[in-house]
């Protein structure tokens, strides 16, 4: 298959910066888009893709799964799309599309194994995927979405990958009007997750660490702030929460909030990828009916869904834009949890 050069920014070693590379995109093939990349959020799971801190890593490694685009080519069999749309592809760009998960819209759990926007597989050119820290992108129809025209497509980008992800988990546990959400941790997904929360109906509180969030999270939406390291105000809040969405991407105990769980109540770690330490105590559980359950991104139809919901509630991501040739020392933020709350990259920048 013919491709096409791309200048993009990626990183050939874990302990390497990300630099200017050069990358091939495959020819549009009639299923295909061509996407010209607007904006690129910058995700966590970019930095540990980057660094291989989840063993996986095969480099070169180009990055970004939050993309939002224009289109400048389409397939010969394509009619949802045309040139000029505005688009957006987030974490897949495949799938196996006919396994039991596939045919229930829940292509993020492919049993057949799905495929990532970077560090997956192209089954067209027999190489990896790379992703947004890139000029143009070539996707299959099936797996673009549209963009509500209303939105501040910079800050639709994180939408992609830390929108669904705390989305996904508020729509499976029925999150509605009345009902009582509590969100650990206050950054680009903890900020999703009140604003989602609120809109859906919910009365929301903030679990965190320290006051100097305080005020933000109400900003934010939030009803209420729990520091989660003063023992009289996590007492006040002893079996409340219907749902608790827990985002801190590193490892801590999660026993003192499955304490404030309601009966049935259910706790859902989306930022922590590892084993649970110290133990679980399934004592509160086995009394309440309580769970521990843990949730990945949605499926296509499920982050249409978020995004149309976001056009009609005005709901977009808080970020600080960058060009590309700042992204390491966005990288290095990031570990200091120093950005409010999502880098996005102007594209522009790479020219």
């Amino acid at each position: 298959m013919k491709t096409t050069n791309v200048k993009a920014f990626g990183t050939k070693a874990a302990d390497a910066p990300l630099n200017e590379m050069t990358i091939d995109r495959r020819e549009v093939t009639p299923k295909d888009l061509e996407i010209a990349i607007l904006y690129c959020g910058v995700c966590h799971s970019d930095l540990h893709f980057a660094k291989n801190d989840w063993g996986m890593t095969s480099y070169p490694v180009v990055p970004g799964h939050e993309i939002v685009g224009r289109v400048t080519q389409v397939g010969s069999e394509i009619s949802r799309y045309k040139v000029g749309d505005v688009v957006a592809v987030g974490c897949l760009v495949d799938s196996c599309r006919t396994c039991n998960s596939c045919e229930q819209d829940l292509e993020q759990y492919c049993l057949n194994g799905w495929t990532g926007t970077y560090g997956g597989y192209d089954k067209h050119l027999d190489q990896p995927t790379h992703g947004g820290y890139s000029q143009k992108i070539v996707v299959d129809e099936y797996f673009v979405l549209k963009v509500p025209a209303n939105l501040d497509l910079a800050a639709v980008a994180p939408l992609l990958c830390a929108g669904i992800t705390t989305w996904s988990p508020l729509r499976h546990w029925n999150v509605s009007k009345g009902s009582k959400v509590a969100v650990v941790g206050l950054g680009g997904l903890g900020h999703m997750a009140i604003k989602f929360a609120k809109a859906l109906g919910a009365e929301v509180t903030l679990f965190s660490r320290s006051t100097n969030k305080e005020k933000d999270a109400l900003d934010l939406g939030a009803d209420a702030v729990v520091i989660s390291t003063d023992a009289t105000q996590m007492a006040s809040v002893l079996g409340k929460f219907d749902v608790i969405i827990d985002t801190v991407p590193y490892i801590h105990d999660v026993n003192p909030y499955v304490n404030t769980l309601a009966i049935s109540g259910t706790l859902v770690l989306v930022g922590y990828l590892g084993p649970i330490d110290p133990f679980l105590n399934s004592v509160p559980m086995i009394m309440g009916r309580r769970s521990v359950a843990a949730s990945l991104i949605g499926g296509i139809a499920e982050t249409q869904e978020m995004l149309d919901f976001c056009g009609e509630n005005n709901i977009v991501s808080e970020i600080e834009m960058i060009k590309m040739q700042d992204i390491n020392e966005a990288y290095e933020r990031m570990l200091k949890s120093d950005v409010r709350y999502r880098f996005v990259i102007d594209m522009a920048s790479l020219k």
